[in-house]
């Protein structure tokens, strides 16, 4: 089994930034495409960005100016920098592992947007 573990959520004012980080398994990290999503209550899980096993990356256009996804090779993460958040931006935060034609899911991190 693939664990997924994510950190880095919490409480921030409108405009500040946060950097979550999702944790794998450090014998599959360079053979997986890792991707961030989240989902406020009462809405549809939203796809965000996604860094393939080669190192290329892909942000979704709801995003893309103010979240980026990059590796942390010496821990196995995937971390994903919120610049300029608003209070739509509140939501729990998921990550995902495509491994070995499988899909993996952490439990999520919690991000909390005050105006």
């Amino acid at each position: 089994q693939v664990q997924v573990v994510e950190s880095g959520g919490g409480l921030v004012q409108a405009g500040g930034s946060l950097r979550l980080s999702c944790a794998t398994s450090g014998s599959i990290f360079g053979s997986a495409s890792m991707a961030w999503y989240r989902q406020a209550p009462g809405k549809q899980r939203e796809y965000l960005a996604r860094i393939f096993n080669v190192g290329s990356t892909n942000v979704a256009d709801s995003v893309k100016g103010r979240f980026t996804i990059s590796r942390g090779n010496a821990k196995s993460t995937a971390d994903l920098q919120m610049n300029a958040l608003e209070p739509e931006d509140s939501a729990t935060y998921y990550c995902q592992v495509l491994y070995n034609g499988d899909t993996f899911w952490g439990r999520g991190t919690q991000v909390t947007v005050s105006s």
